[in-house]
């Protein structure tokens, strides 16, 4: 089974999305392994965009009951987060693994998304959005995933194309822009199938040194 790690440069950029649709691309399973804030859990946003999302999303390791940082909800949860003896889901898919927050946010008291995918040994698909500043937050955050021998496999871009910056992160970061994702006003699985036809072929591209 592959396992894929979808990592982002900040919190809300795009990585729920992003996910379902690599998720549909590939066929595969959707697991988030913290979620923190009941209202609006990505665990069910994904099962209704992807297709029979309900027997291809698995329930979450940790459930916070406050929308912030994990660390900071498990405080309040009085709950111990150690992701080293998280239950995986049982698959015999590809397993789409969304992180919470960017690649340094806390997943625990004492570690962060970047070390939770190191712990792993996940090879990551990085989010980015083009704004005033993405090009120094994704090139710190591919820096971040080189220092811990991560496989980045690549980025995809969630919305609008910006040539000059996306070939700046690519150049010097020596990581391909894998595909780009719409920012859609109302998703919905329509759309999601869609876009996923549209990248299927260059993500298994990306991929296909996991063994896809």
């Amino acid at each position: 089974m592959t396992k894929i790690a979808i990592l982002g440069i900040h919190t809300g950029i795009g990585k729920t999305i992003v996910s379902a649709v690599i998720a549909e691309a590939l066929g595969a399973d959707y697991w988030k392994p913290i979620q923190a804030g009941l209202e609006e859990r990505d665990t069910t946003t994904v099962s209704q965009l992807i297709t029979n999302g309900m027997n291809r999303v698995h329930k979450e390791a940790v459930l916070l009951s406050q929308p912030m940082s994990p660390h900071a909800a498990a405080i309040i949860d009085k709950v111990d987060i150690d992701f080293k003896e998280f239950g995986w889901p049982q698959t015999n898919k590809t397993l789409i693994i969304e992180t919470a927050g960017g690649v340094l946010s806390p997943m625990s008291a004492d570690g962060t998304v970047a070390d939770f995918v190191s712990h792993y040994q996940l090879p990551a698909i990085l989010v980015v959005q083009n704004y005033l500043g993405s090009i120094n937050h994704t090139l710190l955050c591919i820096e971040v995933l080189k220092s811990r021998d991560i496989n980045l496999l690549g980025i995809i871009i969630n919305g609008e194309e910006n040539e000059s910056s996306e070939s700046f992160i690519s150049q010097y970061g020596l990581v391909p822009v894998i595909a780009r994702v719409p920012m859609f006003d109302a998703p919905d699985n329509e759309k999601i199938v869609s876009c996923a036809a549209q990248i299927k072929q260059t993500l298994i591209e990306s991929i296909r040194g996991e063994n896809y």
